[in-house]
């Protein structure tokens, strides 16, 4: 991957409106020169701001592509957990990851529309929400996040800890979850981690439970979707990124795991493809799948 060159591009602040009320605050991605090859949506992991996947996105509008990331609400720069207690996980996912999508189509009508999902945001893709003319997305470490699955027993015991006592009970005391102090990336808002505490006990997660209509949603996804996987992610397992997939029957699935040394680095976890050293190596896989499924080869 050659250097990026930030005069390459450019970038604009966001705000767009959700419809179920509030606002996202966003960045926006793109090249200084020329007319964007395609659209992309960067859609977030829980709790995770969006400067993570800032190197990523200056990376693809250095390649071409209008990228948009951004902060879920009561998250990052969209507003405060304690001021947004009542939203859930799939407000988040029905109603934000629509909203941006929605925003960046009518900011690039003429583009064609991709788009990538870390976790969270990969489930609000498998579940429709990216908008009926998306030609294909990217899931990273998208997983079933049932704690009973996952393999290490230090670190099931840490989550369950985190998702079963001290998550929900800040929930309930303090009306939203101090996430940067349980090492979760931002504060949740409570309704949030209550749900996300409540998923995460049954062995089919969101799949499980009715109000979701969750194998209904997947089995309408038509695109192309390609799933990454990360071998020393201790929450998003094959197995675990499986239970997501497997709901996607009517899309094209295609799946890649990495290792760390497949990226010539130490470790890459649940959150190192978005950084940098990894991405040397992984993102420009990212940016070829991408442009080909915009009908666009790379130059």
């Amino acid at each position: 991957m050659r250097n990026i060159d930030v005069r390459d591009v450019r970038t604009e602040h966001a705000m767009i409106a959700v419809g179920a009320g509030g606002t996202i605050s966003g960045t926006l991605h793109f090249p200084l020169e020329g007319v964007p090859r395609a659209a992309v949506a960067v859609h977030p992991a829980t709790a995770v701001p969006q400067r993570l996947y800032n190197g990523f996105a200056q990376y693809l509008a250095a390649e071409g592509f209008a990228v948009l990331s951004y902060d879920y609400r009561g998250t990052g720069e969209s507003g405060k957990a304690r001021d947004n207690r009542g939203l859930r996980m799939r407000d988040w996912m029905d109603d934000d990851v629509p909203a941006a999508a929605a925003w960046l189509r009518e900011r690039f009508p003429e583009l064609p529309h991709v788009a990538v999902g870390h976790s969270l945001g990969g489930h609000a893709l498998a579940l429709g929400n990216g908008g009926a003319d998306l030609l294909g997305f990217i899931t990273v470490a998208s997983h079933a996040g049932v704690s009973r699955s996952i393999p290490d027993r230090a670190e099931r015991a840490r989550v369950e800890l985190i998702l079963r006592v001290l998550g929900p009970g800040a929930a309930r005391v303090l009306g939203y979850v101090p996430g940067r102090r349980m090492g979760l990336g931002e504060d949740i808002p409570a309704a949030a981690m209550l749900e996300w505490s409540k998923w995460s006990r049954t062995p089919g997660y969101f799949f499980d439970d009715p109000t979701m209509h969750a194998r209904e949603r997947t089995a309408r996804v038509r695109t192309s979707v390609l799933c990454i996987g990360l071998d020393d992610d201790p929450w998003a397992t094959p197995a675990q990124i499986g239970v997501i997939a497997r709901q996607l029957v009517n899309a094209k699935v295609e799946t890649r795991t990495y290792s760390p040394a497949d990226a010539g680095v130490g470790a890459i976890g649940h959150m190192g493809y978005f950084r940098r050293g990894p991405g040397v190596v992984l993102w420009p896989d990212a940016a070829a799948w991408l442009a080909a499924r915009a009908g666009k080869s790379r130059s």
